[in-house]
């Protein structure tokens, strides 16, 4: 019985936290106010980067998705074809990708997608390979 309780409590205080064993995997979570993208792995920080979010005049949704597809290269039919290197969709059309406009990363200067330093974009494109679209998670937030 006592073991019972405390793994009760294990999961209550995990549920709390917002942290269960479902939610193990990969998660990056894009802070709008300070444009970093904190990758978390199996419950653990293993890299902050900087990002660029939208401009004036666009807008990054904010809430909490599935990466959806990923792409090595794509190109954005609706931006002049613009390179978009490790393009991991995850709502719609947005998603994280590398960007040659490293000069602009830590303020916004996109269109709405999450733009990351492309080495960068390279390694969490590689994590979300190695965890799965379905294990990996994005959340965007202000």
């Amino acid at each position: 019985m006592k073991k019972f309780l405390v793994a009760a409590m294990l999961i209550a205080a995990s549920m709390m936290l917002g942290v269960s064993s479902a939610a193990a995997g990969l998660v990056a979570k894009v802070d709008i106010s300070t444009q970093t993208m904190t990758v978390i792995q199996n419950g653990k920080v293993v890299y902050r980067w900087p990002v660029s979010t939208a401009r004036k005049g666009y807008v990054t949704p904010t809430g909490s998705w599935r990466a959806k597809r990923i792409h090595r290269m794509w190109h954005s039919r609706k931006y002049d074809m613009s390179p978009m290197p490790y393009s991991v969709f995850y709502h719609r059309g947005y998603a994280i990708h590398g960007t040659g406009a490293v000069s602009r990363l830590g303020r916004p200067a996109s269109h709405g997608c999450v733009r990351l330093h492309t080495a960068n974009a390279k390694t969490f494109y590689a994590l979300v390979r190695k965890h799965g679209m379905g294990n990996t998670r994005v959340v965007v937030q202000r």
